[in-house]
């Protein structure tokens, strides 16, 4: 990995850290428990969609090891990590098969993968099913902030384009709205 591009991925990720900081502090914009936007997500979906899944991965996972360390909730790792990974791995599938304008969508199954896997962390933790029935709640509210991050990462990835490593392979590169490099 070239320094360059190194630097820019701790910096993705200090500011990622910022955001879940901040969005502590702010109150939950709906009364759902456990709800929230998810704008240090911001940050790693649109690390996927510059740099790729690899580079998703390690921002994810600096988000998460330091996000727990400061808050001091290491119990909480297990319910973000499996929230977290499960996300990536829906938005990596789904990531081939969309253009620059269609990155929210990404975002939406996204935040729904994030909600399941946290449930099931849950479900398996208290041995209690019934907390599936809060499922469809999650999966809105999912839908919902999604949306919003996804249109946040979308507009953040248009501004940091020309930031990204541009050596990188093209078979890599994720496919502008126009087919052309970007």
């Amino acid at each position: 990995m070239k320094l360059k591009k190194l630097v820019y991925l701790a910096l993705l990720t200090a500011v990622s850290l910022v955001l879940f900081v901040l969005e502590n502090q702010i109150p939950a914009p709906v009364p759902v428990p456990g709800v929230k936007l998810g704008l240090g997500n911001v940050i790693v979906v649109t690390v996927l969609f510059l740099y790729g899944p690899r580079e998703a991965l390690a921002v994810l996972a600096g988000k998460l090891l330091l996000s727990s360390v400061l808050t001091g909730n290491l119990s909480a790792l297990a319910y973000s990590a499996a929230g977290g990974l499960l996300s990536l791995a829906g938005m990596c599938l789904l990531r081939p098969l969309l253009r620059q304008r269609q990155l929210w969508a990404a975002s939406v199954l996204g935040a729904m993968l994030h909600n399941l896997g946290q449930l099931a962390v849950a479900v398996l933790i208290t041995r209690t099913p019934g907390l599936l029935a809060y499922l469809p709640v999650l999966l809105l509210c999912g839908m919902l902030t999604g949306l919003f991050t996804g249109l946040a990462a979308q507009a953040l990835t248009a501004r940091l384009r020309p930031l990204r490593d541009t050596k990188r392979e093209e078979s890599k590169d994720w496919r502008n709205t126009n087919g052309t490099d970007p």
